[in-house]
């Protein structure tokens, strides 16, 4: 079981952004820019950790649903653009980064993560969570 899938069961705390029967939505706890956010689709055992492994309307359903995140996260956080990136390779669950954009090199994973506190974080998540329709 991946971590994403423990925090989609509850078992480890998240900064909840949005969820719905297929997708789960939460603050990146080392993030890139202030509201990053990772969307991790509810799976069945075992998790996919490609996401072209997945069926094709999946696929589909979970960019339109980033697509509202992505729109909740630019109504609440100044920035210029949501990038979207897709890695894979540091949790073996599916999940889509959106990282709010200031400049280009701000979706650069080498870059250093924000510092938050519990406090900043839980503020962050409820600004966003409401924008989210």
């Amino acid at each position: 079981m991946t971590i994403f899938t423990r925090i989609i069961n509850g078992e480890i705390p998240s900064y909840k952004i949005a969820e719905d029967d297929r997708f789960f939505a939460f603050l990146d706890i080392n993030p890139l820019t202030e509201g990053h956010t990772l969307i991790v689709p509810k799976l069945a055992e075992p998790e996919a950790d490609y996401i072209f492994n997945l069926d094709d309307q999946l696929l589909a359903d979970m960019m339109k649903f980033a697509k509202r995140v992505a729109q909740a996260q630019k109504a609440a956080i100044d920035c210029r653009r949501i990038g979207v990136a897709v890695l894979g390779m540091e949790v073996p669950h599916v999940h889509i980064h959106l990282v709010p954009l200031h400049q280009e090199g701000d979706l650069n994973f080498a870059n250093p993560k924000l510092q938050r506190t519990p406090e900043q974080m839980a503020d962050i998540a409820a600004r966003i969570a409401a924008q989210f329709k």
